[in-house]
Parts: C-alpha cells; structure tokens; sequence
C-alpha cells in the first residue's frame, strides 16, 4: 500500500493547451479512487502523471512523503492495467501471468507459487493452459488485472478498463474488481467516463470538467451534496432534473405556477430576487400522490418508458424537458396531464451564472 499526494498539479502541453489545472488531493494507504467526467476532462492525463508516463508541468506529486515527479515509472511502484488487455496473443495465461517476474529473475518456484495464488483470486486456475484466443473479454480482462497485482506493488492505476466489455460483463466485472481490491488492498486509482461504475466500485470520487476538480467525496455526498450544477446533473441515472426559474419576492414561477421557495432556504432566497436560478430534483424523488411539505407540478407526459423494477416517464413542463421515475403499476398514459409532488427536503437550487448550490441537502 501507498500513500499518495498531489499538490497544484498542472499538465500544459508545448502548444499551450492546459489539460490539467492546479489539481490537489491526498490518497490514503488502501484507498480506492475513482476519476471520472467526460472524455477531455483529464483524468487518464492525470493518471499517467502519476504512472510516470507524462511529465507534470508544475505542482509536487508525492509516494509516501517520497518528492516523485522526477521519479521513472518503475521507480515508482506502479502497474496499469489499461482499456486494452495488452496480452501476449502466443503466450499462455500462466506465461502472460509470469512475464513480467521472469524478467525480474524471480526464482521459478517463486513464480509458480505467485501465479497460481493470483490465478484463485481471479477464476482463472482452470484457464492457465489457455492462449487469450480461447478466453471470452471479461476473462482476459481478469488476466490483464492478474498482471498488475502479480507484482504485489503497492499503487494499482487502471485507465478505462471495462471499456470493451459488454454490459453484463462489466456489471461482474465490477464486483470482480473490488473483491480483489479488498483482498490484496494496494491504494487503485481507477478512470472512467461511466458515473455508475464510480458510484458501485470508490472509496472516494474525483468529478473532473475540463481539467478542474469540481468535487471530491463519497459516493453518497457526491449524489445527495452536489456543490455544483455539473456534478448534480452527472451523477445519477437518469440524471438530475433541472427547471430555470426566475426568483421574484421569494417566490419562482415554475410552469405556470407560482411556489415560495422561502419553505427551503428561508430568507436567504431573497438575496436571488430577480435572479435566474435552476430548480432541481431528482427522477426519484418525486410521488405521484399528495405529500406534505412539497411542491405540486404539473406536466405533460410525452413517453413512458417501462424498465420492470420502475417506469421512467418523460414530460414536457413548458419547454423543460423532465424525466420521473414512477412505480410501473402507476405508470401514466401518453399525451395526458399528470400532476406530481417533490418534498421540500428533495429540492435543490442552484444560481444560474455561478452553477453553485443554493442550499444544502440535509
């Protein structure tokens, strides 16, 4: 295990594009990190800053209080496993499990030893004598991981590495992954652009836009604290709903009707008067029938999607385009006006020109 330390770490590339801004975070010994945004966000950019693989152009990047940014990748305790499996196509799964050993000039015994107790971890002892040829994708993957935690390093990093998988494969991949996490305990930083394999695999979450950290926390605190409109609208499937209001004397009017917002933030709302603000709420946190405590909206339903455990609903509230998550055996018709509830504790404002909450889940 390791311990890591990133301090104003910046990546700028000779024709000036800044990938990566003043990025700080401390990792702790055992931790597992996910990075995750869109595609250009700079994740797998930082991740091969740590690796070694890219030169940090400013910032202190540390491995157990160990200054190491001049440090060469292998100086540095790492092993990647990337999108691409990277397997020997002419070599054995035991082979491709013991390469990297045999060019240390590890004992063969030692080797044996090492490769058949990583092969039990991972579902591969049936599999040794096996050519990548003859292993589905999610199998090779696990000989890909067999690789890195072979080593017994103590920094695992994996850059996109379900990628090529198709859903059901990453869905056991997934738990395949953090099972072994729990069992060998290496600090693993893991990227990926898929919010749902952030929020089932991470210690802790990295959200990242366009090179900036926009938070850092816990599954639970990214998805009910969002500090910002882009994590509240990336995190979660179907994403957050976002309704523009405009603030007037406490009160916002919201397809028509009016509601006093004053009931979630108390007087604080007044500092908005005459403000635009985003209403937002989640697709689930709604009810179809009265609640107390809550704002009643009405829409206009446009398609229902029926998923078996829930029917995802979409409306049209006067241009806003909302998705709701509803019970199936509630599950409105088409082309007919519903109205819905969303308790006051479920609301989430956000100022419209900075992006940044207004009040706080509780």
């Amino acid at each position: 295990m390791a311990y890591l330390s990133l301090k104003d770490i910046n990546k700028i590339y000779p024709n000036g594009f800044h990938a990566v801004h003043n990025f700080n975070l401390e990792i702790e010994q055992g931790e597992f990190i996910v990075f995750v945004g869109p595609s250009g966000c700079g994740k797998s950019t930082t991740l091969r800053m740590i690796a070694g693989l890219e030169n940090i152009s400013k910032g202190e990047f540390y491995i157990d209080g160990k200054y190491a940014n001049e440090m060469r990748p292998r100086e540095r305790g790492v092993a990647m496993v990337f999108q691409s499996y990277a397997l020997y196509p002419h070599l054995s799964v035991y082979d491709n499990l013991a390469f990297g050993l045999s060019l240390q000039g590890i004992d063969e015994d030692v080797i044996e030893e090492r490769v058949l107790a990583t092969a039990k971890i991972l579902g591969l002892s049936d599999y040794l004598d096996r050519k990548p040829r003859a292993l589905s994708g999610g199998q090779r993957q696990r000989v890909a991981v067999g690789r890195a935690i072979i080593r017994k390093v103590g920094i695992f990093l994996m850059d996109e590495p379900l990628s090529n998988l198709d859903a059901k494969q990453r869905v056991t991949m997934r738990s395949e992954i953090t099972d072994i996490h729990r069992k060998v305990g290496s600090t693993t930083i893991y990227v990926t652009h898929d919010q749902t394999e952030a929020m089932t695999m991470a210690d802790r979450i990295v959200v990242m836009k366009d090179g900036y950290i926009q938070q850092v926390g816990n599954p639970y605190e990214l998805y009910f604290k969002p500090v910002n409109l882009f994590v509240a609208g990336f995190i979660g499937e179907p994403p957050m709903n976002f309704v523009r209001a405009t603030v007037n004397d406490g009160c916002v009017e919201i397809a028509g009707e009016k509601h006093d917002l004053s009931l979630v933030v108390g007087e604080r709302i007044n500092e908005y008067n005459g403000k635009d603000i985003m209403f937002g709420f989640r697709p689930e946190a709604i009810s179809l029938a009265e609640v107390e405590n809550s704002f009643k909206l009405s829409a206009d339903v446009e398609l229902t999607e029926l998923l078996g455990d829930n029917t995802n609903v979409y409306v049209d509230m006067m241009g806003d385009k909302v998705i709701l998550k509803v019970d199936p055996h509630d599950t409105p018709k088409m082309d007919t006006r519903i109205s819905y509830c969303v308790p006051h504790k479920n609301v989430y404002l956000f100022d419209a020109e900075t992006e940044t909450v207004i009040n706080k889940y509780e």
